[in-house]
């Protein structure tokens, strides 16, 4: 849809002047105005949506007790719990293997995240009547809502900034985004939770301490799934930025990966003490929630690393010139030639022309011309020999 023209646009000559009838460009002091308009609606919008997250944390941290991060034991709990995430994110980070994303955009997707948390506060609150099913309740909660929510103000803290500069330049920047705006979004999550356990606890001092250490190491497990659902959604916004014609249904795959995964997660761990009654497995509940992250992240995980590995293999192939088709023909050789195949040098010869490749395929194309060749003239000459000559027809 982004080639369509107008019928009247589709005839016409190239000098003709369709403005304002089949096409448009900025002219008057009315289109530019119109213009004007258009971008500052856009502009404030995203400055709305900002000052709205930032009134919504502050409010959190006057009514929720989030101020008592302030407090440095406290702090360095709600630090410590986001390690893990934080190393997921930096490995992400590094396996980028296109240009390093600036630091700006990197802290400021980081930011959002925590910010737009709050949007998904108020909206898991005011769905929670979803919970009152029997039975299924709480699984859809966990599939309608939390999982949904909470990826898509993940994946709106990546599409507000980082996707509208030039430096988010590859699909993999997707990634490395979704992965800071995960982080974040664990970071006042984690936050959350351990101050939420300290207003819990009525004994001021070492219970407090306790509890909240408590706390960091159970979201010291929990930090990391966010940044690999948000890595995965992030990813596929990333190959929508370079695939408009099919942008949407891309963003949406990537939203609903993301969300099945997250929204798995929570329903699994929730029941899970229930699962292990059910088939009679005896083990201690602190072991069997560590046993269930470790494998359930390490396979999703794996998966995105998978993902990201075929991107880096493809990279490095394009960048040394070779073709990224793993496509067989019928005889099984590899479909698709070098890019210096369709390279041209200043004196108009391809690159290709000049590689040993090249050279091995015309010395063969040549031996067969010359078989050609030679089997042509040992034809002319025996339909000469056959030919009686004039002076024995005579």
């Amino acid at each position: 849809m982004d080639d369509a023209r107008d019928p009247v646009e589709e005839g016409a000559i190239e000098s003709a002047d369709l403005y304002d009838v089949a096409t448009w460009e900025s002219r008057s002091w009315l289109d530019r105005l119109s213009a004007g308009v258009y971008g500052g609606v856009r502009r404030l919008g995203r400055v709305v949506v900002v000052v709205l997250a930032l009134a919504i944390l502050g409010v959190q941290f006057a009514l929720t007790g989030l101020a008592a991060v302030s407090d440095p034991v406290i702090g360095a709990f709600v630090l410590l719990s986001v390690v893990p995430a934080f190393g997921l994110a930096a490995y992400i980070w590094y396996a980028d293997v296109t240009t390093s994303e600036p630091l700006t955009l990197l802290v400021g997707t980081f930011l959002l995240g925590v910010l737009f948390a709050g949007f998904a506060a108020i909206i898991n609150t005011l769905a929670g009547a979803i919970t009152l099913v029997p039975v299924v309740g709480m699984v859809l909660f966990f599939y309608l809502v939390v999982a949904p929510v909470e990826e898509t103000v993940k994946w709106l803290a990546i599409r507000l900034y980082a996707f509208r500069s030039d430096r988010f330049d590859a699909v993999i920047d997707g990634a490395v985004y979704g992965a800071m705006a995960g982080l974040g979004f664990a970071t006042i999550e984690n936050a959350i939770y351990i101050t939420q356990s300290i207003s819990d606890v009525t004994t001021i001092g070492s219970q407090q301490i306790a509890s909240a250490g408590q706390t960091a190491a159970v979201r010291l497990l929990a930090g990391p799934g966010h940044v690999i659902y948000s890595a995965f959604a992030g990813y596929y916004l990333g190959l929508a930025k370079f695939n408009r014609e099919n942008a949407g249904p891309i963003v949406v795959k990537g939203l609903l990966i993301a969300a099945f995964i997250h929204a798995t997660y929570n329903s699994l761990v929730t029941y899970l003490s229930d699962i292990l009654a059910f088939t009679g497995v005896a083990v201690a509940p602190g072991i069997a929630f560590l046993g269930f992250v470790v494998v359930y992240d390490g396979v999703f995980g794996y998966l995105l690393y998978r993902k990201i590995s075929r991107y880096r293999n493809a990279y490095r192939q394009t960048n040394m010139g070779q073709s990224v088709s793993f496509e067989e023909d019928e005889r099984g050789d590899v479909v698709g030639r070098d890019r210096a195949d369709f390279e041209e040098s200043a004196d108009g010869s391809g690159d290709y022309e000049n590689s040993e490749a090249f050279t091995a395929t015309e010395r063969a194309d040549t031996r067969q011309a010359d078989g050609r060749s030679a089997g042509a003239d040992r034809t002319e000459g025996d339909d000469a020999d056959s030919r009686p000559s004039e002076s024995d027809s005579r």
